[in-house]
Order: structure tokens, then C-alpha cells, then sequence
């Protein structure tokens, strides 16, 4: 079993002290970065299987660390996004990760990538946006939970700018994948307007298991309506293994962590509403802002992800179905043979 996981913040991790190039077991506590216990570098990834990714560059509007930018500041984002475009370059140039073929790389060495950026401002302008696919871009979320100049955020609920309409026009002239993860219901809905481009959710779960419009993290998860949406046009929602996004009603000082059979069933909700199995894959977010204590219960590294299509078999998936699951829906997405 190998491994398609279209949301892993590396860059990110990297700027903020993890040495992503070692073995976990060789991680020190000052090497780790601000999120212990780790789950994710690039050697725990490729001994778990993890073959090819959606790579982010993940900026935050005010945030404190290297990832922000101060709100509305088109220049300090785009400084902030470069700082993580360099790191992939780096990993590249040193033979530890290639451009994937489906964000115009070939055959290398290394975890193959397609660049997604999630936030938009790090793009000044979409007149920008051409140099940016050049360098690997291949889908972008237009913001992230604070919101952006191009779209309201799920922690908030403002529909798309009107710079964001041209970004969406520009994304489309381009081919740039539309991710619908972190945008407002309002950004959303306005999108799927707009556009009738190709959408993912790179890592979200179905808002229906998580108590719908009771739950302050609603906009964070994804309707049944954009589900059945996002299947009509061919699209895939990637799985996010953050335990309060799988059950939110956790006690992480307690130590709750989800069970795998808890984490699957938003699987099999998608494919309910999508009336196939071939519309969901990973979208793990190991470990984006927090730590292996907060996976489902069994993970704690990516060579944990096998639990995954364990429950699917039990759920009388077919192993062509369960390989679907782990790769083969977003390589088909993707076009990769």
C-alpha cells in the first residue's frame, strides 16, 4: 500500500523547528518544533508509504509565527509564502522531494509534490499568479480560517472580494484546482457560482457527523450539499485526521482520541452522498499545528495509516477499492497513470 496525502503543511513544520529531514526516533526535544510529539518528516512519510502530496504553502493573516503576515498586507504575505516556497525548492535541489508531473515537474528523487497554497495573499495580485503555477502551484484554497483579501474564512462567514472573483477567473485560465477547505459557507456557495472549474476539499469532513450549525467549527466542514457538489464535478474530498474534526466533542486533556471506526464513517458518508467510492482519499494534516496525541486512536505516524483501509476491508471494501482510497482517487484526479 502506498499513499496520495493531499494536505501536509511541510513547509510550515520546517520553519517552525522541526528538522524534517531526520527519523522521528532521532527528533530531540529542540528539534521537534512547537507541536511534540511529531508525527511528520520527510523520513517517517516515505517509510510509511507516502509517495506523492499536496504540499501547502499555509500562510495566517496575524499570525505570530513565520507563517503570518500582518492582515491585509499583500507585501508581508507574499514574503511569507516565498520564505516556504524556498524550503520545497531546497528539499528539491537536494534530491529529497520532485515536482510532481501534475504540477509540471518529471521523474526525481524524493516525495513528489504538487504545491498547494492555502491563503491566497501570498499572490499580490492574480495577474501574479502565472509565475506562481511556474514554480509548482497547482491548486489554492483562497484563504484560510481568518479570511484573506480574496475570501471570507470559515471563522468568520464573508463571501469572495472582488479581487477574489478575478483570482477564481484567473485560476481557471490557468487550470488551478479550486480546494474549498477553510472557506466560508457564503465564499463557498459564491465560488461554485462562479466557476465550474475543477473543486476538491483538500482536507475536510462532513459537518453533518460533527452536529452541523451547533458546532462553532461548522464552516470548517463540508455540507452534503457541497459533497454531492464537489462529486458532480469529478472531484475529491481528502480525509483530515485531526481528532476534534472528527468528533468535536473531545476532551483533549482527558487524552479522547477518536476511534478509526468514528474516522471511516465520514468516508462512508461521502460516498453515500456521492453514490461512489471513488470521490474520497487522505487529507491527513499530520501533524499541521498539533501533535501525534491529537490522530485517531492507533495513529501516530503516517506507517499507522494502514489502520485506515484495515476498517474499510472490514466495511467490505474491496482491496481495488481500499488502494482507491489511499491513492488511486486522487491519482486519477490528477491524471497520474
Amino acid at each position: 500500500m502506498h499513499w496520495f496525502d493531499a494536505h501536509l503543511d511541510l513547509a510550515c513544520l520546517a520553519l517552525n523547528g522541526r528538522d524534517m529531514t531526520k527519523p522521528l526516533a532521532e527528533l530531540t526535544e529542540a528539534d521537534q518544533g512547537p507541536w511534540p510529539p511529531a508525527s511528520t518528516t520527510l523520513h517517517s512519510l516515505r517509510v510509511g508509504g507516502v509517495r506523492t502530496c499536496l504540499a501547502t504553502i499555509f500562510t495566517e493573516s496575524g499570525g505570530k509565527g513565520p507563517e503570518g503576515y500582518a492582515e491585509g498586507d499583500a507585501e508581508s504575505a507574499h514574503k511569507a509564502g516565498l520564505r516556504q516556497m524556498r524550503v520545497y525548492e531546497d528539499w528539491i535541489a537536494k534530491g529529497l522531494a520532485h515536482r510532481a508531473a501534475f504540477a509540471g515537474g518529471s521523474e526525481g528523487g524524493g516525495l513528489a509534490i504538487g504545491i498547494l497554497v492555502e491563503c491566497a495573499d501570498p499572490i499580490r495580485a492574480p495577474d501574479e499568479l502565472a509565475w506562481w503555477v511556474e514554480k509548482g502551484v497547482c491548486a489554492i484554497g483562497l484563504t484560510w480560517g481568518n479570511g484573506s483579501r480574496y475570501a471570507g474564512g470559515n471563522s468568520k462567514g464573508e463571501g469572495l472580494t472582488d479581487l477574489g472573483r478575478e483570482m477564481v477567473r484567473a485560476m481557471d485560465e490557468l487550470g488551478v484546482v479550486h480546494d474549498l477547505s477553510h472557506l466560508s459557507q457564503r465564499a463557498t456557495e459564491e465560488l461554485l457560482e462562479l466557476t465550474n472549474g475543477r473543486v476538491i476539499a483538500s482536507h475536510s469532513n462532513c459537518r453533518a457527523l460533527l452536529s452541523g450549525e451547533s458546532n462553532p467549527w461548522w464552516q470548517r466542514h463540508i455540507s452534503d450539499e457541497v459533497i454531492q457538489e464537489v462529486g458532480r464535478r469529478g472531484g475529491v474530498i481528502g480525509l483530515n485526521l485531526c481528532a476534534s474534526f472528527i468528533r468535536h466533542d473531545l476532551d483533549k486533556s482527558k487524552g479522547e482520541r477518536p476511534t478509526i471506526a468514528r474516522t471511516i464513517d465520514h468516508v462512508g458518508r461521502v460516498c453515500e452522498l456521492m453514490g461512489r467510492r471513488t470521490g474520497v482519499g487522505l487529507g491527513s494534516d499530520l501533524d499541521g499545528g498539533f501533535s501525534a496525541d491529537w490522530l485517531p486512536e492507533g495513529i501516530r505516524t503516517p506507517s499507522d495509516l494502514t489502520l485506515l483501509t484495515d476498517e474499510l476491508k472490514r466495511r467490505g471494501w474491496s482491496d481495488d477499492e481500499c488502494a482507491g482510497f489511499a491513492h488511486g482517487n486522487w491519482d486519477r484526479f490528477w491524471g497520474i497513470p
